[in-house]
């Protein structure tokens, strides 16, 4: 954690270039229980971000759009994963006990795995219907 003087030379700003970030809610610093800011590394990078993308000629609005979105991303990233791992540790319970088949009318139905579906030896004869 770093003080606003060692942050800010850090990221190559002004102090109050950080506090105005601050207010903004570009850059959302921890606080001391004297309500000092404390910036972190990942809040430093954070801060280079939005100096680079500052250069490339976007206004303040549009970086706090950017910086929201790509955190979004982060989050529903690390959703991903955690969802992908739920599956991953179901399958492992349970190996091939999603197994379907169709019934004898046509519908899915749900069988055991390594089971087979009774068939059939019955005979249907079609016949066209004839008007007579």
């Amino acid at each position: 954690m770093f003080a606003i003087a060692v942050a800010a030379e850090l990221a190559g700003m002004h102090p109050q270039t950080l506090r105005q970030y601050d207010r903004l809610g570009l850059v959302s610093p921890t606080r001391t229980a004297g309500q000092s800011r404390r910036y972190s590394m990942r809040d430093v990078v954070q801060l280079r971000e939005i100096a680079r993308l500052s250069s490339e000629g976007l206004n303040l609005e549009g970086i706090r759009r950017i910086l929201e979105l790509e955190n979004e991303v982060q989050h529903l990233r690390g959703r991903v994963r955690e969802l992908e791992t739920a599956l991953a540790d179901e399958l492992l319970k349970s190996p091939g006990r999603r197994v379907f088949a169709a019934g004898a009318e046509g519908e899915v139905v749900s069988i055991k795995a390594g089971t087979r579906i009774q068939k059939s030896n019955q005979l249907v004869v079609w016949r066209p219907f004839r008007r007579g």
